[in-house]
């Protein structure tokens, strides 16, 4: 996400290495070309001019200090302005009603049914609710049939009158059969429309006026740029909606709508989709995307993804295994398994600080570990437990059976014994001969 954008705000900061100090010469040309990329990332103009005039005042207001580069001090500002931007803290759901009520709002083909599967799959899993998905699009076909599906993808009920036409109606029946039946969180997926329109709205405001939501979600897919700004303004004159949801964040995005939404409704960004998964689903910190846009990386939700698939009862089995040499290719399948659950290799990458600008050129697949997967497959029960047994005949067959060449085969079991060594070293005194080594390698 927002790599073009990244990549010329960072040739525009690098304008400023190898200065010695911040002049109003030296600032003017750098914010130019921060300006230019903003405008090209489809950033409301004012916007973007407001945004280079603050941070131009503030670094020619304060000196350098001996610890920063003027480089390093522009970085932290831009960095600064831009979570600024976008809302400078996060905004938590209102879950505090009995149920809860959350209303679904925005045009067609924004993802607003997707994005109800993904929240409810969210609620549950990791706040322990118990939510309620309910149809209120009457219009698009198979609509309702969709929500059921999604709701089948993460175990969530769906709440549906295909035979009602109202969908006032339809909604105050959901609330009631969910207080009736104990779920907490009831989540209304309402109508789009292709364009805004008066029908549209005077819908939408009648929804929002009959169940009176404790959340209204405008949900807008993030590559419509300025489209989404303007739509987001015309819904919230009307609903005066509590959150923004960014959906569709993994696609070729320019940003301009994460940037400047939160200046033009004063409405926070709550969510945003970061892939098809029902597990891609973030919640929206702005000092996190700043860190992201600047190419500095997201270390804490890096870490945040991997502790949510952490299994403690698995991981000491798994180091009890690795201690007595006896880490397979079984137990090495169960940790592809977590990563792929963390989400696109694209989005893992992007976390990491420095690597999405070293990987800008990678295509990162996210069906990248299927033909390790169909080689792991392709062996029996005991080659899988017992790597050391895999000989030539052995490497032969597991290539014809997965579709692979035998030099792949052999490249897996390199990277396997590879791993195997570096995890026991990581176990006993190797590790902290690693940390050692790594510490003096600062």
């Amino acid at each position: 996400m927002f790599d073009n954008l990244s990549e010329k705000l960072d040739k525009a900061l690098h304008r400023l290495k190898g200065h010695g100090s911040i002049t109003e010469v030296n600032v003017a040309e750098t914010l130019k070309e921060v300006r230019r990329a903003l405008l090209d990332a489809d950033v409301n103009f004012k916007i973007a001019k407001d945004f280079t005039t603050t941070v131009k005042e503030k670094a020619l207001g304060q000196n350098v200090l001996t610890t920063l580069q003027p480089g390093q001090l522009m970085v932290k500002l831009v960095k600064d302005e831009l979570a600024a931007l976008m809302g400078g803290n996060v905004s938590e759901l209102n879950l505090t009603g009995q149920p809860s009520v959350i209303l679904m709002s925005g045009l067609q083909g924004s993802g607003k049914t997707t994005f109800s599967g993904k929240l409810a799959h969210y609620l549950k899993t990791k706040k322990g609710k118990q939510p309620l998905l309910v149809a209120c699009d009457i219009y698009r076909p198979a609509a309702i049939d969709q929500l059921h599906v999604v709701g089948d993808q993460v175990g969530v009920p769906v709440y549906s009158e295909p035979d009602q036409k109202n969908p006032v109606l339809i909604a105050q029946n959901a609330i009631t059969h969910a207080k009736a039946n104990g779920y907490n969180v009831v989540i209304v997926d309402t109508a789009g429309r292709l364009a805004v329109d008066q029908a549209m709205m005077k819908e939408i405001v009648a929804v929002h006026s009959a169940i009176k939501p404790d959340e209204t979600l405008f949900v807008v897919d993030a590559m419509t740029g300025q489209d989404a700004v303007n739509t987001a303004k015309a819904f919230n004159d009307l609903l005066n909606f509590d959150g923004v949801v960014l959906t569709k964040l993994d696609g070729d995005t320019r940003g301009g709508a994460a940037l400047s939404i939160k200046r033009i409704v004063n409405k926070p960004i709550k969510f945003i989709g970061t892939g098809e998964k029902m597990e891609a689903l973030d919640v929206f910190y702005p000092e996190r995307m700043a860190d992201r846009i600047l190419g500095m990386g997201d270390v804490v939700s890096l870490v945040e993804r991997a502790q949510e698939q952490f299994d403690e009862v698995e991981a000491r089995k798994l180091q009890k295994k690795i201690a007595k040499n006896q880490f397979g290719f079984d137990d090495f399948l169960t940790q592809i398994q977590q990563v792929k659950k963390m989400g696109s290799m694209k989005d893992l990458m992007g976390m990491i600080p420095g690597a999405g600008k070293a990987l800008k050129d990678v295509d990162l697949d996210d069906d990248a570990f299927k033909y390790v997967e169909a080689m792991i497959h392709s062996m029996t029960p005991s080659e899988r437990s017992n790597p050391g047994v895999i000989n030539g005949s052995r490497k032969k067959r597991i290539a014809n059976g997965s579709g692979r060449s035998v030099q792949e085969v052999n490249q897996l079991m390199k990277q396997f014994e590879q791993m195997s060594k570096m995890m026991k070293m990581m176990q006993g005194g190797g590790g902290r001969k690693m940390m050692q080594m790594m510490g003096n390698m600062r």
